[in-house]
């Protein structure tokens, strides 16, 4: 498993790349901005499918989804059912940065074919959703905004509770292994023990 990381537009949303070699299944989570740029890389891979997978709905992790959908004919696009009013709103937008795409492709909740693991994460939005990979003898989770290095994601947006979001990441992160990498939303990686021990959102 390879992981290529690439923070994108003026919040530095982190879009990942997650090539899994043996079966060449290619994955893109949250193509927030400079679709360019992630094409270019996706390029790269000689993938047989190719998926976008959205860990919620807010507009600086779904912007280039479309034009990236439609540079790399991508069929499939994963986001929880309950982010759904939020990804269609017209109002889901930062305007000028992250303007309201027409072309957004349509979303599903797919089967993920034993390729990664879906955890629900509630909190951040009602749709929150975490995705565990273990392939090859590594392990990723990509978490979104639900937790980050040393912080939590912020519960003042739509659909967002706070006590919800530390019950999700209580329920799905804390609970694993310690040295399970963290790829978070914004910012650094880190690790279930490192946030178990330090974060003082959840102590």
């Amino acid at each position: 498993m390879k992981i290529e990381i690439l923070p994108t537009g003026p919040l530095s949303t982190n879009c990942y790349l997650v090539w899994l070699e043996d079966v060449r299944h290619l994955y893109i989570i949250d193509p927030g901005a400079d679709a360019d740029v992630i094409v270019d890389h996706a390029k790269k891979y000689d993938a047989l499918e190719t998926a976008i997978l959205l860990t919620h709905a807010h507009a600086d992790h779904i912007g280039a989804a479309g034009k990236v959908a439609s540079a790399l004919g991508v069929k499939k696009t994963f986001l929880g059912a309950a982010d759904k009013p939020l990804y269609d709103s017209p109002d889901n937008q930062i305007f000028p940065y992250y303007a309201r795409a027409v072309d957004r492709p349509e979303v599903s909740e797919f089967d993920p074919q034993g390729d990664f693991v879906i955890s629900r994460m509630p909190g951040h939005s009602p749709g929150g959703t975490g995705f565990l990979f273990r392939h090859g003898g590594q392990s990723a989770f990509f978490t979104g905004d639900t937790i980050f290095a040393g912080s939590v994601g912020r519960t003042d947006l739509w659909g967002g509770s706070y006590d919800v979001l530390l019950d999700s990441i209580r329920r799905e992160i804390l609970s694993r292994e310690e040295d399970l990498i963290l790829f978070t939303g914004h910012g650094e990686s880190t690790t279930v023990g490192k946030e178990r021990a330090t974060n003082p959102y959840i102590s």
